[in-house]
């Protein structure tokens, strides 16, 4: 059975089938009803005038092979690739980020991150959540018991008047973590790929039209998305108020929405700058929507292209069924980091968006100091005893390095840090106090973090 809809795409009636409606209804929020998504309004805390850009660097990137290289190091441990000098004496970093080099003035290191997870997701989960999973998985298929820091930023800021998605994703959410007792309408919005040609969000096509007869087709939409929704829920449970409602039209109809997402709007020379491809043109989104009012934007920095010479960061022998040498995939990797992650910087200080916009890169872990050789090639193995993370921005002091590791970046050696203490240091720039509470599923109050301080050579 079917019944007549105004269209998603044009102001013309036509037959939508009940399943399509309620499709359209949720508008790919990941699973998130747009009344649910703004539902946190009332539990809202911390400041709307920051925000978080993190580089999640799926797959564990080598310490070695980016910021803590160890070139006095024996052989079979130090970097297969050479240090070079940055704008800041005494701080080297990968002779593979040149661009990145010159401006080390407006970035820091903190070098002695670690902690005791070798998986890939349960140790994305210490990094994403704060929390240590209770039960380990050595599958990687694990998923969180506790929200993200995305999540948790979406519940306790809400959405603001500009109804720009609090929490973002590009091009989808980390695998391991997922709102859990916060509710599904704080899962991140999930943009897709943005370096493809024409880009749009599904979703946000929703918000492109123009004229009076468009809105009040949208208008009658929401109408009978509520109707619905009270027919099926006759406890009234889902019924969002008049304000989340009109949040909802708001977002689904004011052009500011999707022009927030329109990178074919910015210049060409811009888009180069930043790198034709998923790490630059995500970046670049990323920006877009920092300054739109994003609270948290979570790129998954898995790899910039597709194709047999790219691979993630999971850099042991015969990643993805590849044999030989890891460097050899690092030397194609590795530049297309360098050309987004200087183009972010440089363009966030050009906007004067450096007090406002905080960036992160960071995996869920290192890799083994001494290198691994077979028949099949040579690699290097999980290790979260020591890695380090790259911070720019957001008022905190730039221009240093944070901590280290022995001679063989094998564990800290100074100023030892955790994922904890790097998410208090990101909760801080958020505005939202890291040792608050909120309410699990049973009603009980969880801390957002078991443990962890902000980096106090950050502030």
């Amino acid at each position: 059975m079917t019944t007549a809809f105004p269209s998603a795409t044009s102001s013309c009636a036509g037959p939508w089938s009940r399943r399509s409606f309620l499709q359209v209804g949720s508008l790919a929020l990941g699973g998130a009803t747009l009344p649910s998504i703004l539902a946190a309004q009332g539990a809202s805390g911390g400041s709307r005038d920051t925000s978080v850009i993190m580089l999640y660097q799926h797959g564990g990137a080598s310490q070695l092979e980016t910021y803590d290289l160890k070139p006095d190091a024996p052989s079979a441990y130090r970097s297969v690739f050479e240090p070079i000098s940055t704008n800041v004496p005494g701080l080297d970093i990968c002779e593979l980020f040149p661009r990145q080099a010159k401006l080390a003035d407006k970035f820091s290191l903190v070098r002695s991150l670690h902690h005791d997870v070798g998986i890939h997701s349960d140790g994305g989960i210490v990094v994403l959540t704060g929390k240590r999973p209770t039960k380990l998985d050595p599958t990687s298929q694990s998923k969180s018991e506790h929200p993200c820091f995305g999540s948790l930023t979406s519940y306790l800021r809400g959405m603001d008047e500009r109804a720009i998605p609090p929490y973002v994703a590009i091009p989808r959410k980390p695998y391991m973590v997922r709102p859990t007792y916060l509710g599904q309408h704080h899962a991140p919005f999930e943009t897709g790929d943005p370096s493809q040609a024409n880009y749009t969000p599904p979703q946000i096509r929703l918000a492109a039209g123009r004229g009076p007869k468009f809105l009040e087709d949208r208008r009658g939409l929401l109408q009978r998305l509520d109707r619905l929704r009270r027919e099926m829920d006759a406890t009234g449970a889902m019924q969002a108020t008049d304000k989340f409602r009109g949040l909802a039209f708001q977002m689904l109809t004011n052009p500011s929405v999707a022009r927030a997402f329109e990178i074919d709007k910015e210049q060409a020379s811009l888009r180069d700058r930043y790198g034709r491809n998923l790490w630059g043109q995500g970046c670049l989104l990323a920006r877009r929507l920092a300054e739109a009012g994003a609270g948290v934007i979570n790129i998954y920095f898995n790899t910039p292209k597709t194709g047999p010479e790219f691979t993630n960061w999971d850099d042991h022998i015969l990643n993805a069924g590849r044999p030989g040498h890891f460097a050899k995939y690092m030397r194609v990797r590795l530049p297309y980091m360098d050309q987004a992650v200087a183009a972010l910087i440089e363009d966030i200080h050009a906007r004067g968006l450096d007090q406002r916009i905080l960036v992160v890169a960071v995996g869920e872990f290192g890799r083994t100091p001494r290198l691994s050789e077979n028949s099949s090639g040579v690699g290097r193995n999980h290790w979260p005893q020591a890695y380090t993370a790259l911070v720019a921005g957001g008022g905190l002091r730039m221009g240093q390095v944070v901590g280290a590791t022995n001679g063989r970046a094998e564990y800290p050696a100074e100023r030892p840090y955790t994922p904890q203490d790097l998410l208090a240091t990101i909760y801080r720039h958020l505005g939202i106090d890291h040792r608050r509470t909120v309410a699990d599923f049973t009603g009980r109050p969880t801390a957002l973090l078991d443990r962890g301080e902000p980096i106090s050579e950050l502030l």
